[in-house]
């Protein structure tokens, strides 16, 4: 199965924080959207899908969502997985081909811990924010991994999508 990462990032690199202040960007939402509906579900962390569902993120009746967490209470409308691995076994049996990483932070960092990621999709928005979260490959040491440019195209609004392959 494919694993696609897609976050939006700050200008200086950091994870782009949405709030009611700070709304994602139009473009950004949008790409996620059809990223989603292309790869039929994605991957998400609790904190992160708790934060969408209060900001009235929805629209993905159709799409196969599933939640990472330790909390195992149940959530309406979404599979509980418990790790990555897990969640990838659940898509893979219902016979999905990609797999789309949602987010947050910690769930990305864990997927790519693993070797889990095959491909990363970045959108960088026109902010900079001065504090912030970042993508690691490890959080025990000082890690490289070496990826390949396979798209480069501006989304509108100063937003420009990012795609790399990845080996894993």
């Amino acid at each position: 199965m494919k694993t696609i990462l897609w976050a939006t990032l700050s200008a200086n690199g950091n994870y782009a924080q949405s709030s009611t202040v700070n709304p994602p960007k139009q473009e950004a939402f949008a790409d996620f959207v059809s990223n989603a509906k292309a790869a039929g579900n994605f991957i998400v962390g609790r904190r992160t899908f708790e934060a969408m569902r209060a900001s009235g993120g929805g629209g993905f009746n159709d799409i196969d969502i599933v939640v990472i967490s330790s909390n195992r209470n149940e959530m309406a409308g979404v599979k509980l997985a418990g790790s990555p691995q897990e969640a990838l076994e659940y898509l893979h049996e219902k016979g999905h081909q990609t797999a789309l990483l949602a987010g947050g932070a910690d769930l990305h960092n864990s997927f790519l811990e693993h070797g889990l990621v095959d491909e990363l999709i970045f959108n960088i928005a026109p902010v900079l924010e001065g504090k912030g979260l970042n993508l690691l490959i490890d959080r025990e040491q000082y890690l490289h991994k070496d990826v390949q440019l396979v798209e480069c195209k501006p989304l509108g609004g100063g937003v420009v999508q990012l795609r790399y392959a990845i080996g894993r």
